[in-house]
């Protein structure tokens, strides 16, 4: 490690700092359907603060937890997370942890440290960018890899006198959870900018976005508009229409590997002749509208217009309808229908087939019934909800940009911390080497009376 440290700090291994490093373990078989009995925490409920989320929280029997002897939780304990996706992740056990008794399954470390240590500051350490690269540098397998126990010995934590740690965390304790705050406050504008799309295109389909609109056309023109009708969605569309074209004619050819590309503005498909791809496959026009019948593409709103086709026609997935407009409806309009909530949720009740491969049948989407405003009223609306949607897209954009600085802050926080430069030093503080000598003869002490080794200070 880089001492980029003020000089009254020492540096000390990790492995030095260690009471214990232990893991747990859960009976054979597993722990599914256990509804009682002592907590086991995995990797699963050690969150992204640096605390806990005990959703679908999994219990070891009584007596099994009793004959454990490794693995069981203490307060002021460091966890880490020793594998799978959140290799690395770090939590620590306060006074207001819910459970008295409570272990670790085998995807977890519990890193118990000696008193000489103030255990909140190695914890914001090895929550630092700095800590956990160290973590992360003993990472060993492939995506599903994670570190061992040696990993102890490949981290250095820079360390201040005992009082500078406790001035220094109780500084990271203040400023922290307004950084926190401010984050819990950006990340609910995803969810309110949803609503707003949602309340839009809710408007826009009944309606109610383009009323004065309507009451300006009147008195513009001296007639009134026709009323809206309600059509079924076959009356207004073709579904999954045939195209008749030129076998060597070359198109676009979206095999279902690729079905996500067909929703970009300006997706890169494939090209095949005609003849190849003309059976078997559902046929695509240029300002086709499309909707993926599959779960969960459904549930997650998967619509788009198909343009930009080589030779404006193309052919590919049989996991989607393909919906061909009439003359009297723009395919944008129909777009906003089929992103509306009542689509989605009136087909999600009518889904068929098993779990995970449930489809949207035909007849929903034959029979779905809409309000077709006059055309002259339907292209307002697009124009209404592209405005709309464009601002929408603003605001999503500076929330992006936003996040993006909060969560850059509080790493910028803790690498301050760490170099010094949050807190004054006092000189009236014990010195950092007194207290590492204490840390190095109770960890030789714990090692069965090993000779103290000679404390490492920062060469000037």
């Amino acid at each position: 490690m880089g001492k980029n440290f003020p000089e009254h700090w020492v540096e000390v291994p990790f492995s030095e700092t260690l009471i214990s490093l232990e893991s747990g373990s859960r009976p054979r078989g597993g722990v599914k359907g256990i509804n009682d009995g002592i907590p086991s925490i995995g990797a699963e409920h050690l969150n992204s603060e640096g605390g806990f989320n005990f959703t679908n929280l999994r219990f070891v029997p009584i007596e099994f937890a009793k004959k454990m002897k490794r693995g069981k939780i203490e307060v002021y304990d460091i966890l880490i997370v020793k594998d799978g996706a959140t290799t690395g992740k770090v939590s620590i056990v306060k006074e207001d942890f819910p459970y008295k008794f409570a272990c670790v399954n085998e995807h977890v470390f519990i890193c118990r440290l000696t008193k000489n240590i103030y255990v909140n500051f190695c914890f914001f350490f090895l929550r630092s960018h700095n800590g956990q690269d160290q973590i992360m540098s003993s990472f060993h397998g492939g995506a599903q890899g994670g570190i061992n126990s040696e990993f102890i010995h490949a981290i250095s934590i820079p360390l201040p006198p005992l009082n500078e740690q406790k001035r220094i965390v109780e500084k990271l304790d203040a400023i922290l959870p307004k950084v926190k705050s401010a984050k819990a406050r950006l990340e609910k504008i995803p969810v309110i900018l949803k609503k707003f799309r949602q309340s839009v295109l809710a408007a826009a389909c009944s309606g109610k976005l383009t009323e004065d609109w309507r009451e300006e056309y009147t008195q513009r023109t001296g007639k009134e508009l026709p009323e809206w009708d309600e059509k079924k969605l076959n009356e207004i569309a073709q579904i999954n229409p045939k195209n008749k074209i030129d076998d060597e004619l070359e198109v676009s050819f979206i095999p279902m590997a690729f079905i996500s590309s067909m929703f970009n503005k300006n997706p890169e498909f494939e090209v095949k002749n005609w003849k190849e791809i003309k059976k078997g496959f559902n046929h695509f026009k240029d300002n086709d509208v499309i909707v993926a019948k599959i779960t969960p593409c459904f549930e997650n709103s998967k619509a788009g217009i198909v343009r930009n086709l080589k030779n404006g026609y193309g052919a590919g997935t049989t996991e989607i309808y393909v919906l061909r407009c009439y003359d009297f409806i723009l395919p944008e309009y129909l777009y906003y229908i089929i992103k509306t909530n009542d689509f989605i949720e009136s087909g999600k009740s009518l889904m068929t087939g098993t779990a995970g491969q449930q489809r949207i049948p035909r007849y929903f989407i034959e029979n779905f019934e809409i309000n077709l405003p006059p055309l002259e009223e339907q292209q307002e609306i697009v124009r209404r909800v592209e405005k709309l949607f464009a601002l929408a897209d603003s605001l999503e954009a500076k929330y992006k940009k936003a996040l993006e600085r909060v969560e850059k802050l509080e790493q910028a926080i803790l690498a301050k911390a760490f170099r010094g430069e949050l807190v004054e030093p006092d000189p009236n503080d014990e010195p950092a080497e007194e207290l590492l000598k204490r840390i190095l003869e109770e960890k030789a002490k714990i090692e069965g009376g090993k000779k103290t080794r000679k404390p490492r200070t920062r060469k000037k």
